[in-house]
């Protein structure tokens, strides 16, 4: 095989003659040149004699230049829709699509995948502070309480104090690029959402896309579905799409989650730009417009924009609270990492990426069930910057305690799981984010499960030993370990309740200020929610629990 030159000459695009069959001939397509397929958006088709006949959707005469092909073969490119191009690429290579797409960050980078959730060194290294303790407990049992006690309270205080931090870094105005760049100096941009068992969420997405203020012939929508999620397609399918619109069927497939569908679908994507919505999500009208603005204003290596969450079913004790969280979080806490310039783990939606830079990074982790976080710090550990965008997300909050269970144990199980994937080699992290990364990895990814952890754990130590008057450990070291208890309890939930009402300054949301009190049973609640997840991390890593969506799909 070689690469075609066509004697020196551009390969010739035909528009009427000759037409392709009804069938390709698959073994015209070579698996090596798959990328080259996708990318320039041509397939062999067929052969007539010594005519390769192709299929091109790119409408570009120079497209196909460096296709592999026999020497003296002639090539004819017969110009095809898009969809049915890569429904014929879906069907010759749809195994291999589906295979790369679960495990290519495995096989290129194991130490970066979540496939194994704990290695062999990190086992022992667990273990081996495990025993210690252990030996510690028998030989010096009291002092070994209090030590650990003071341990726990300080490692929850220091959590505390960083985020109290972030939020008064975070604070300050937030810098809008000049201007707006015109309707004809606007790029390509691919809208992609995954969606699994959504169909009620169909009309609902489909009328916030078409309220982006985007060119339509510089806008493509991918619809990832699963091959067997019928009813969404079916949903999709009668809102009449217009031509931007696209559904991807993503093959059955293990494990079956958000970032593997997001990685089948990464394959057709042909935008500069790549934001990820979910199927609730409502962006505001301008926010891809802002997207190009501030990538063209920052430097090359700011690699994503994670734009504001927040929601719009504001109703109820629940969704009051986890307003006052995503406040707090995306309009002070992620602002101030910005700032500092650590890593940044994204939220689960709104990340508006450069494409090539997915692509070269392996795109998500399907093991990771908050792929978005550990992919805010595989971007850091590339050398690339995560950076705010000044434009909110509006979605839906999960307002039922089961469903808010379900969304908050996930989330904390993939904390967990980007904790362990990166600190499999720590002086690597350390080499790759400085030290000020390491150390805000670690209070921020770190501090977010652990201090979900031990939260119960100060609070039963302090109700059984002051409240109760139960000397846990003997003479006046309960005293000293009630007070380290108590003042860890009072100053970290005290300041938590301060931080959810400053989240809701911005907002103008103040009106919301007295659901701040009840901040410590909301913390309870994250909690139990972490010990959820983690039991859930030993008994099914890579379970997706699925958070359930459409109650306001229609408000």
């Amino acid at each position: 095989m070689a690469v075609a030159t066509f004697g020196g000459r551009r390969p010739r695009l035909y528009r009427h003659l000759p037409t392709l069959g009804p069938h390709c001939d698959g073994q015209l397509a070579d698996a090596r040149d798959l990328p080259f397929y996708l990318t320039h958006a041509v397939l062999p088709w067929s052969r007539s004699g010594d005519v390769l006949l192709c299929a091109s959707a790119s409408g570009d005469d120079g497209s196909a230049n460096g296709l592999r092909l026999p020497q003296n073969q002639k090539a004819w490119f017969v110009p095809v829709g898009r969809a049915a191009l890569h429904a014929a690429i879906e069907r010759r290579f749809r195994t291999r699509l589906a295979r790369n797409a679960a495990f290519a960050l495995a096989r290129a980078e194991p130490r970066l995948s979540a496939q194994r959730v704990v290695l062999p060194g990190q086992a022992m290294a667990f273990a081996g502070c495990v025993a210690a303790i252990g030996i510690a407990s028998v030989l010096f049992p009291y002092g070994t309480a209090i030590v650990l006690t003071i341990l726990l309270g300080l490692g929850f205080a220091s959590n505390i104090v960083f985020r109290a931090l972030l939020v008064w870094i975070g604070a300050a105005e937030f810098p809008h690029p000049e201007g707006r760049p015109d309707a004809d100096d606007l790029p390509l941009y691919t809208v992609l959402v995954p969606m699994y068992r959504e169909a009620n969420m169909a009309r609902h997405i489909v009328r916030s896309l078409n309220a982006l203020e985007y060119p339509r012939t510089r806008l493509q929508v991918i619809f990832a579905v699963e091959r067997d999620d019928d009813e969404t397609y079916g949903a999709l399918a009668e809102q009449r799409l217009p031509p931007h619109f696209e559904i991807i069927r993503v093959p059955p497939g293990t494990p079956r989650t958000k970032p593997r569908a997001c990685n089948y679908a990464l394959n057709f994507v042909r935008g500069e730009f790549l934001v990820i919505y979910d199927a609730e999500d409502r962006p505001e009208p301008d926010q891809l417009k802002r997207s190009v603005a501030a990538f063209r204003a920052a430097p090359d290596r700011v690699a994503c924009l994670q734009a504001r969450l927040n929601f719009y079913n504001r109703r109820g004790w629940l969704a009051v609270m986890f307003t006052l969280d995503y406040s707090l979080w995306f309009d002070f806490l992620l602002s101030g990492l910005d700032r500092i310039g650590v890593p940044m783990p994204l939220g689960g939606t709104s990340n508006h990426l450069r494409t090539s830079v997915v692509r070269e990074i392996g795109g998500w982790d399907p093991f990771n069930v908050t792929e978005d976080a550990d992919l805010g710090i595989r971007l850091a550990a590339k050398g690339y910057r995560v950076s705010v965008l000044d434009s909110t997300t509006f979605e839906e909050a999960a307002d039922t305690l089961p469903n808010w269970l379900r969304q908050r144990s996930r989330w904390l199980k993939g904390y967990i799981q980007t904790w362990l994937v990166h600190m499999r080699d720590p002086l690597r992290l350390f080499r790759n984010v400085g030290w000020k990364g390491f150390v805000g990895f670690q209070l921020f990814v770190g501090g977010t499960f652990v201090s979900a952890m031990l939260n119960p754990l100060l609070w039963m130590v302090f109700v059984v030993s002051a409240l109760f008057g139960v000397e846990i450990f003997r003479d006046g070291d309960a005293l000293v370990v009630a007070r380290v208890s108590l003042a860890g309890l009072i100053t970290g939930n005290a300041l938590f309740i301060y931080l959810a009402m400053l989240g809701l300054v911005r907002r103008g949301w103040l009106h919301f200020a007295i659901y701040a009190l009840t901040a410590p049973v909301y913390w309870l609640l994250v909690s139990i929610a972490g010990y959820r997840g983690l039991l859930q991390l030993l008994r099914r890593p890579f379970y997706w629990e699925k958070t359930h969506h459409g109650a306001l799909a229609d408000p």
